[in-house]
């Protein structure tokens, strides 16, 4: 990352809109703003493989894993505003289960990236398909985006939820809807 492009950056944003970037308020804030962008957008200098470290077991279990209430924070590629919210992930391991905490670092990695909510529940499922291989994956993600909350239709209760569903969780009916029941989302299929 170009800290120093941010810098500039910023400092021409702070220009455009009538401020002083020298101002005693101001006269930090590229470099603040550079370093925040830094830790929120460090997902690009993650790989999955960094993140498992080797932390899959060989087990005899087979029955599902889920994980819910992850938070996370990101940055929507259209407007550069956070989004945010909280990711439940769940797999049904095939003989090898991944360490606990490296699902919140999943969704960490991709969440820290410039993104879009529809494609990181997609990326967080496949990686975990890919890593694991697994008899099914779901993800769902339930965030609040700033850009239609603080501008745009300003719907500060707006919500968004989307998912990801493979393997047993898409063929099978009843292993989604035991997963949904652990996350709390009730499914009617006549809905």
């Amino acid at each position: 990352m170009h800290s120093r492009k941010i810098e500039e950056a910023v400092r021409a944003i702070l220009e455009a809109v009538g401020e002083d970037p020298e101002r005693e308020g101001l006269r930090d804030t590229p470099a603040r703003v550079a370093r925040m962008y830094r830790e929120v957008l460090a997902g690009y200098r993650m790989s999955p493989e960094s993140i498992l470290n080797n932390a899959v077991f060989e087990t005899p279990y087979n029955e599902m894993v889920v994980v819910k209430d992850i938070d996370f924070y990101s940055l929507c590629e259209h407007h550069m505003l956070p989004f945010f919210g909280v990711a439940h992930v769940a797999y049904i391991p095939d003989r090898k289960v991944i360490g606990l905490s490296k699902i919140p670092r999943i969704v960490d990695m991709y969440a820290r990236r410039l993104q879009i909510q529809e494609r990181m529940t997609v990326e967080i499922a496949q990686t975990l398909q890919e890593l694991l291989h697994p008899r099914g994956v779901a993800v769902v993600l339930e965030a609040i985006h700033l850009c239609s909350v603080m501008r745009g239709v300003r719907k500060p209760r707006n919500k968004m939820v989307t998912s990801a569903m493979l393997g047993a969780f898409k063929e099978d009916l009843r292993t989604r809807e035991e997963f949904l029941a652990h996350i709390g989302r009730p499914f009617h299929l006549n809905e």
